[in-house]
């Protein structure tokens, strides 16, 4: 495997549903952080196997990155919630994508361990989603 293979979107992909993701996925992040007794995050540093996820779940594409950071490509385009994070501003080749690096089990394993908080995110985020765009007719 030399990413996370694609899926379909259950969403169309637009700058205002990133936006509208982004916002969602930093409220998620920071209510998890409560729910481990950790400090509010400033920021999405250290979300992004969960960000990833989220966006390839609503968006589609696939996941691409290596052993400190993973985003997502959609189409032909590289899409990071997490671009202006501060870990991510500090890497050198924060979108370099190791291929060999999602072959590793211990990889997959944690992966699959973020998986259902992320699957009751997308259920949330489309119900969220789907109450704005009926609001203003966009869906």
């Amino acid at each position: 495997m030399n990413s996370i293979s694609a899926r379909e979107a259950l969403m169309h992909y637009n700058y205002a549903r990133f936006a509208h993701a982004k916002d969602f996925v930093f409220r998620m992040w920071c209510a998890l952080a409560i729910e481990r007794q950790q400090r509010t995050p400033e920021d999405l540093s250290g979300a992004c196997k969960y960000g990833s996820l989220f966006m390839q779940q609503v968006f589609g594409g696939s996941i691409e990155g290596h052993y400190a950071h993973q985003f997502n490509r959609i189409d032909t385009r590289v899409v990071d919630l997490s671009h202006d994070a501060l870990d991510v501003s500090r890497m050198r080749t924060p979108y370099l994508h190791e291929a060999e690096y999602f072959n590793i089990p211990e990889y997959r394993i944690a992966l699959q361990a973020c998986t259902p908080r992320v699957d009751n995110w997308t259920l949330a985020f489309l119900r969220e989603a789907g109450a704005e765009g009926a609001s203003s007719g966009q869906m």
